[in-house]
């Protein structure tokens, strides 16, 4: 079993924001083939998708990004997983627009979801996909960035970044996280 974590925060005001990019990516995986539907569950809304033999649960945490870490104790903790097989899909204003970053562990980077996840499980020993967002215009201030919406010229490529990022989801469920690194991170 695996896990993938999309990272958000809920309601509609937050739609389309940048911070919402690992929220928009769950969701078009749950749009795919062999997913169940939503449920209420574990501070989260999560459902199953089947590949092949593998059962990867798609992970929404309904806490605000900032308070992530609890929905995703909660998952390991009832399902016994192993860190191994966490993914954790989040936006990086560091990364230009669209650029896709995998990385088998690592520090939070300033991240806040990530922070409270990496103070959750106690350790920083967990995969993630970080999604390029680009860095604020001029005087912009950060909160303002990333909860802001993609411009209209900016959406085509973040949304060909979620379907690229769609597929490196699924080579990571398949073939693992250095796979991953291999092939995305050139």
């Amino acid at each position: 079993m695996k896990l993938v974590v999309g990272l958000g925060n809920p309601g509609k005001r937050y739609d389309g924001t940048r911070h919402n990019i690992g929220f928009a990516l769950v969701d078009s995986l749950a749009k795919g083939s062999n997913v169940g539907s939503w449920q209420d569950r574990f501070d989260a809304e999560i459902c199953e998708w089947h590949e092949g033999s593998e059962k990867i649960l798609l992970l929404k945490p309904m806490t605000f990004m900032n308070l992530s870490g609890r929905a995703v104790r909660q998952v390991v903790d009832f399902y016994q997983m192993e860190l191994v097989d966490i993914l954790v899909v989040c936006d990086d204003m560091v990364l230009p627009l669209g650029k896709l970053r995998f990385r088998a562990q690592g520090t939070h980077g300033g991240h806040n979801g990530l922070r409270d996840i990496q103070q959750h499980l106690g350790t920083a020993e967990y995969s993630r996909l970080r999604i390029g967002v680009d860095v604020p215009e001029g005087e912009r201030d950060v909160v303002d960035h990333v909860l802001g919406k993609f411009k209209p010229g900016e959406k085509p490529v973040i949304n060909d970044a979620t379907q690229l990022a769609g597929q490196a989801v699924a080579l990571w469920v398949g073939q693992g996280i250095q796979k991953c690194m291999n092939q995305y991170n050139a």
